[in-house]
């Protein structure tokens, strides 16, 4: 086991939910409806500029050079890199950047982003990647099982690009580095034993706060509510 692991095995429930919801699963399939991708894309859009905020939090949040450096590292990923792969594919769904700028935060957003920064903000560096985590670790379990479950019927699938994102040896990548962050610093902060630590029981409620809500996320897409 380890700390990611315990984390997810503490609130089994919501990860189902999450990794598991229709919206995945249609996303798989290719039978998501195309209007529900679209918006779900608009929004993601305006989630990656909080990301990439929460990222720079975490740069003030690093107490050594090390830390401040791997989180600069994702900022820059995110805001030169990941926007604009977003952004042009965006565009092959007939979807302009002046469109998503101009498109509001949906609720679930709204939820989502706040969350994740108030937990950086009120919190330690721990606080902010437990906070992350569920997106970054579970975008790369949600690609690797789509990829498996449908690389017979991939061709024809619409959402192919997305499941091969983040399947992708690059993603994979970027969330294998996240989790051996998140294993470091936790063993750094709490010990081997952070079970026993007075802050676990705090940092579960936390990751499965996230997690209910990128459940929230998913849904909102697949409902296309605001």
């Amino acid at each position: 086991m380890s700390f990611y692991e315990d984390l997810k095995a503490a609130c089994p429930d919501e990860w189902a939910s999450f990794v598991y919801h229709p919206f995945v699963q249609s996303l798989g399939e290719g039978s998501l409806p195309r209007e529900s991708f679209r918006h779900y894309l608009t929004q993601d859009y305006l989630f990656l500029k909080h990301f990439s905020r929460a990222y720079a939090l975490a740069v003030f949040k690093s107490d050594n050079l090390e830390d401040m450096r791997q989180a600069a590292a994702t900022m820059n990923a995110l805001l030169n890199e990941e926007m604009e792969l977003h952004i042009s594919y965006c565009a092959q769904w007939g979807i302009s950047q002046e469109a998503l700028e101009s498109e509001p935060e949906a609720t679930a957003n709204l939820a989502y982003t706040r969350f994740v920064i108030d937990q950086g903000l009120s919190g330690d560096l721990l606080d902010l990647l437990v906070a992350l985590t569920p997106c970054v670790l579970g975008y790369a379990e949600i690609g690797s099982r789509l990829f498996e479950e449908h690389i017979a019927d991939l061709e024809n699938n619409p959402y192919r690009p997305w499941v091969e994102t983040y399947s992708g040896s690059d993603y994979q990548q970027l969330a294998g580095n996240s989790y051996g962050r998140l294993e470091r610093i936790a063993l750094a902060r709490l010990g081997e034993d952070y079970r026993s630590s007075g802050r676990w029981q705090q940092l579960c409620k936390t990751f499965a706060t996230a997690t209910r809500l990128e459940a929230g996320f998913w849904e909102m897409g697949l409902t296309r509510s605001m």
